[in-house]
């Protein structure tokens, strides 16, 4: 199952968060299956952003377009770092 985990800083959590819901219908589209957003422990401005994807190169096609990276601008996005996952194992304890 391929995964992206995305690093980065931003302006102001509540800000990003209403653009990045907004944005739900566009990473459906896309191939998002799931996600998960955290952040550092004490500062919700470092947010972590975990998907689930149909694709990594759909994945990549949706970060690296023109459109999602004005849509990260407009959300006060600083220096993201993608990080693109194949899932090699999994269980529960």
């Amino acid at each position: 199952m391929p995964y992206v985990l995305i690093l980065h800083e931003v302006d102001d959590y509540l800000a990003w968060k209403a653009v990045f819901d907004a944005a739900a219908d566009i990473r459906k589209a896309a191939g998002e299956l799931s996600f998960q957003v955290l952040s550092a422990q004490g500062d919700a401005n470092q947010v972590v952003h975990f998907s689930r994807w149909r694709s990594l190169d759909g994945a990549r096609r949706f970060f690296e377009s023109p459109e999602v990276a004005e849509i990260r601008r407009q959300a006060g996005v600083r220096a993201p770092r993608f990080i693109y996952l194949d899932e090699l194992d999994r269980g529960d304890l």
